[in-house]
């Protein structure tokens, strides 16, 4: 009896192709069925189930970064004058966003701590929004529970990208996602260009130290090719779709390594924080619709606790402003970044000590 080989598939070519066709299916049933931002969720459940099945894998860092650099010049494409006269809503509502970030880390790490018995380390670490790099990095230096924290983390961006796009098609109608500046196609060269410009910016902001820094980089060269005028017309929906589909790919393969019986021993108390710090964010988004005058569909996605790829990615999905949304998580990742190795100093050899003082 011939047993298939497992192992060598993953290791093959095909383990990939066969990866991304299953995203596609998955984004094409949700479209099919009019889930908002269809591509690019059904692309992340449909890779979750897939890697479920023991069939999913890791995505080599080129296809990672040809994701990024695709959905950079996607998303570039969605700036025009227009979007840049957001700007004057920026100072307020950013100043709402810290406190944002401030009130919903605390009123989600309060739940897992009355709620479900975790430390208060534990709990502030498994809900903060955002900057999850420096959160795993830390939590594993003072020997806090890093699965735990990990998993509350993933399912609170799969809870999102899940429910978000329904709250935004009810905060308000979104426009048509914004792919370029006129109604033709850009030509192949100019495609070219798009390409070879974010590449060049993304290695530039890597150099500098800049969070994602291929995505941001393609989405900032792309940006200012198109509001300059300097490339007219848009880009083909072929284009973006695979951009979206591969960035779903990317976010969804997170979840292949984390273990089904843990998650569902801490599904219960992921969805409570979600729904909490959820709340409290949405909350403090409404505050910046009122006095910042920002858009109600935007200010939610803006205001959301996601991981920054996953939630620019999703306003331009979503036919909302990029630059305003972009803006918004960047501040918010650079600000948990820099903030938590000072709530969280490294500790010597008392870390057993203080922990046991924390619980």
């Amino acid at each position: 009896m011939l047993r298939f080989p497992l192992e060598a598939y993953r290791r093959s070519p095909v383990a990939q192709i066969v990866q991304i066709a299953v995203a596609y299916a998955g984004g094409a049933a949700f479209d099919a069925l009019g889930i908002p931002a269809s591509w690019l969720s059904g692309a992340v459940v449909a890779v979750i189930l897939w890697g479920r099945l023991g069939l999913g894998v890791v995505m080599p860092r080129p296809l990672a970064e040809a994701a990024m650099l695709i959905s950079g010049i996607v998303m570039g494409a969605g700036m025009t004058p227009q979007t840049l006269a957001a700007i004057g809503l920026y100072p307020a509502s950013l100043a709402f966003l810290i406190a944002a970030v401030v009130a919903t880390t605390l009123a989600s790490s309060l739940v897992l701590m009355r709620g479900f018995g975790w430390r208060r380390d534990d709990a502030i670490l498994a809900t903060v929004p955002g900057a999850l790099t420096a959160v795993m990095t830390i939590a594993a230096e003072r020997r806090a529970d890093v699965a735990g924290i990990g998993i509350v983390q993933s399912m609170r961006l799969l809870f999102l990208l899940i429910v978000l796009p329904f709250l935004v098609a009810l905060a308000g109608e979104p426009g048509g996602a914004r792919f370029g500046t006129g109604p033709e196609p850009i030509s192949p060269l100019a495609l070219g260009a798009l390409l070879a410009s974010g590449l060049v910016a993304g290695a530039l902001f890597d150099r500098i130290g800049v969070a994602a820094a291929l995505l941001l980089g393609a989405t900032a060269a792309s940006g200012v090719l198109f509001a300059s005028g300097t490339i007219e017309g848009r880009l083909p929906d072929e284009v973006a779709t695979l951009g979206f589909v591969l960035i779903g790919v990317f976010i969804a393969q997170r979840f292949n390594t984390l273990d089904l019986a843990s998650l569902r021993k801490l599904l219960s108390a992921a969805l409570a924080a979600f729904v909490v710090g959820m709340a409290v964010a949405a909350s403090f988004a409404l505050l910046a619709v009122a006095v910042a005058g920002a858009p109600p569909a935007d200010a939610l996605v803006a205001f959301a606790p996601g991981g920054l790829e996953a939630m620019i990615v999703l306003a331009l999905v979503m036919g909302l402003d990029p630059l305003y949304v972009g803006v918004h998580h960047m501040v918010r990742f650079l600000g948990i970044g820099f903030s938590l190795p000072f709530v969280f100093p490294r500790r010597g050899a008392g870390s057993d000590a203080d922990r046991e003082r924390d619980a």
